[in-house]
Parts: structure tokens; C-alpha cells; sequence
């Protein structure tokens, strides 16, 4: 693999191991290497939905982190990249490099095990691939910390990592920033984004100071009681819970289960984190579901035609039987969160439509009806650290 590249001395190769990595709650060893999950293991046992499958192991908010010295750096992976039937090919997944927190290179990996989707069918074929490589060249002998965010909707295995200097992790005295745990759907796993630091909750994290772990799973942000659990068993200084649209994708529950299921999950959470400044936050403006419930299906039309779009099949007048809509959720929100602060001080409650809001849809609409793209996440990213981190009386206080 490493031949490739005309290295001036031998490279060094470093295990990658815990200490390299962060926004893993766990890391699988596998026969090339090792594979970050953002579900603990017990969670993943209890899981038999291969939609949250795919999503933990897509490690959004993944970064190998160390302090080196080294000019090249090489990373060999393994990726699994996603193909769907009908939908235009997605790219290649990004890799951002940063060299003491400044974006310093992106770069992509070839190759990899294929996942072939047919949505309409409801099928998946795998086929594997080759090992590939990730490589930087041209940096600075200078003592420096590196991060490589891994592609946020690629599922990485990490083989070796290479330089041509010794690598260590970076020192405690280094790490004293606040760590964020955040939760929350396809939008927070950063769906659309243009790479794994432009994300929403990576643009928020970087402009309000604090250490990412991100819990955003796409299509799988349903309450599940195990990922309660592994935000209560995660040591954070602060937590978020977005939660709402996946509710409405998938028509799960009712509103007569939808409120005790809330007040369940944060129940779990504080059992680990009973003081902890805790934000929960409401769905964006979505128009095709602020007041018509789901599901949500695939405009197979538009799929003919090479674009993807989403679309409501639910009726308005379901609401009426308890099925749930963006508004309906969003009064049950902070109907809880006014309940909870009587005896919960560190909770809060944020509207979603503060980050993205109606007129932003005039400005920036979603592309597929469902999620935003680049520029939008940009947008609430700025947003969220406004509100939640250097506002005046920050919701993160």
C-alpha cells in the first residue's frame, strides 16, 4: 500500500487505538483493522434494525487525533460506500484534515466494499473491495496537533496509519475543552453536507469551543431506550437531544405514547447525568410535515428522472386520532420541558425553527423536501452556537 509514496525515511506505522480516536463510543477489531461504532456494543446487541445499523457505524464526528511532527501522513481504510437504484451516484466520502484545528486538506479513499440499495424493492447487495489510501504530504516538521475527521455517511474501517515521525496522543493539558453529546437524526448526522467538519453539529461544535461526540443517526432518532442508555453511560459536559423528524418518517407512535416516551428517555439520561445542562430541541420547518403526519415515502416518480425527493403519505386529519405532525411535537416538547424545569433547572427547550425557520425555506429550501443541504447546514450550525454557546445568556450555560 505505502509504496506508493517515495518516503525520504521508513514510515512508522502507529496502532491506531483508543487513545487516536475520538467521538467513538466503542471501536470493533476487525480482520483489517478496526472499525469505530457510535453505539456501545450492548446497545448495537439489542438493535435489529439495519437502518440504525448502518448509521452508527458511519462515523459522523469520528476523528483520529495526535500531536507528530510528521510531513506525510497516510491512512489506509476500508470503506463501504452506498449505491441506490435509480438515485444519481453518490461521491466518494470526504476526509478532512486539520492541523491545529485549521482546515489544512481534504482527500477521499478509492475503492472499498459496495452496498447496492434498491429502495423501491427494499433490498440490499453487498459486494467487497479493495483496501485504499488516504495520503498528505507537504506539512510543516513543526510539532503540531492533526485531526482527520472520517467521512460522516461513509462506514470506515481503519487499517494503518503512517507518517514519517513518531506519533503520540495529544496531552491532557490539550484536552480541556467542554465535550458536547449531541442527538439527533439524518440532519444531525449531517445528511447533504459538503464534508465531515461542515456538518451542523461539527460547524457548532468548533464555533462554540467544545469537543464533539455526535449521536446523529439517520433515520433512527425514535427514542430507543439502549441509546438513552448510552448518553447516560457517556461522560459529557453537555447534552442535546433533537428530536422528532424520524417520529414522523416512520408514523412509530402515537401522542399518547409519544409523551412518556420523552419523559422515559430523559429519565434514563439523567440517571447518569442528573445535573448536566440538558437542551432538547424541536424539529426544522419542514412544510410537507408541519401539520400532516406520516410516513414518509420515496416520489418514485422523481427517482425515474434521476432526483431523489421525499413525500407525505399521511392525512391532516390524522391528527385528530393522535398521529403525530411537526407542530404536534413541538407543543409536546415544550409543554415537557416547562413540566421537567420546575424540578430540573439544567433543562431547556429549544424551537427548532430558530435554526431553520419558514423564511429560511423561502431562502434556502430542502432540496429533497427532507433535509438541507451545504449552505443550510452552515446556516444552523452558526445558529446553534449563537443560541447555545456565546449568546449573551447562552442555552448552554
Amino acid at each position: 500500500m505505502h509504496t506508493a509514496h517515495d518516503w525520504i525515511t521508513t514510515p512508522i506505522t502507529t496502532p491506531i487505538t483508543a487513545d487516536l480516536i475520538r467521538g467513538a463510543l466503542d471501536l470493533e477489531h476487525t480482520p483489517h483493522g478496526v472499525l469505530p461504532h457510535r453505539l456501545p456494543a450492548r446497545a448495537r446487541a439489542q438493535n435489529t434494525d439495519p437502518q440504525l445499523a448502518t448509521a452508527e457505524a458511519q462515523p459522523s464526528g469520528v476523528r483520529l487525533v495526535f500531536r507528530t511532527r510528521a510531513t506525510s501522513v497516510e491512512l489506509d481504510s476500508l470503506p463501504t460506500k452506498r449505491v441506490y437504484v435509480g438515485a444519481p451516484p453518490r461521491p466518494d466520502g470526504v476526509y478532512d484534515l486539520l492541523v491545529d484545528g485549521r482546515q489544512a486538506g481534504q482527500g477521499s479513499v478509492r475503492g472499498g466494499n459496495t452496498v447496492t440499495v434498491d429502495m423501491a424493492a427494499g433490498t440490499a447487495e453487498s459486494r467487497p473491495g479493495p483496501v485504499g489510501t488516504l495520503r498528505f504530504t507537504g506539512l510543516s516538521d513543526r510539532m503540531k496537533n492533526i485531526e482527520i475527521w472520517l467521512p460522516h455517511n461513509e462506514t470506515t474501517e481503519l487499517v494503518a496509519l503512517r507518517t514519517d515521525a513518531p506519533v503520540e496522543p495529544v496531552p491532557n493539558r490539550d484536552r480541556d475543552r467542554r465535550v458536547w453529546l449531541h442527538h439527533g437524526s439524518s440532519i444531525s448526522h449531517g445528511s447533504d453536507a459538503a464534508s465531515p467538519t461542515a456538518i451542523w453539529p461539527a460547524l457548532a461544535a468548533s464555533l462554540g469551543g467544545v469537543e464533539l461526540i455526535n449521536l446523529g443517526l439517520a433515520g433512527s432518532a425514535l427514542l430507543d431506550p439502549f441509546t438513552a442508555r448510552a448518553i447516560r453511560d457517556t461522560p459529557a459536559d453537555l447534552l442535546s437531544v433533537k428530536i422528532g423528524i424520524n417520529l414522523v418518517n416512520t408514523d412509530l407512535m402515537r401522542l399518547r405514547a409519544f409523551g412518556p416516551a420523552v419523559h422515559g428517555f430523559l429519565d434514563t439520561i439523567r440517571e447518569g447525568h442528573p445535573t448536566t445542562p440538558l437542551l432538547l430541541v424541536s424539529p426544522i420547518y419542514c412544510p410537507m410535515h408541519e401539520d400532516t403526519p406520516g410516513p414518509t415515502a420515496l416520489d418514485l416518480t422523481t427517482m425515474s428522472a434521476g432526483q431523489l425527493r421525499f413525500q407525505p403519505m399521511g392525512d391532516p386529519a390524522e391528527r385528530a386520532v393522535g398521529k403525530l405532525t411537526l407542530n404536534v411535537i413541538r407543543d409536546e416538547l415544550s409543554r415537557i420541558v416547562k413540566q421537567r424545569s420546575v424540578d430540573d433547572p439544567n433543562i431547556h427547550y429549544l424551537d427548532g425553527r430558530a435554526l431553520y425557520g419558514e423564511s429560511d425555506f423561502a431562502e434556502l429550501p430542502l432540496p429533497d423536501q427532507l433535509h438541507p443541504d451545504a449552505a443550510t447546514h452552515r446556516r444552523i450550525g452558526e445558529r446553534f452556537a449563537e443560541l447555545a454557546f456565546t449568546a449573551a445568556e447562552p442555552l448552554f450555560d
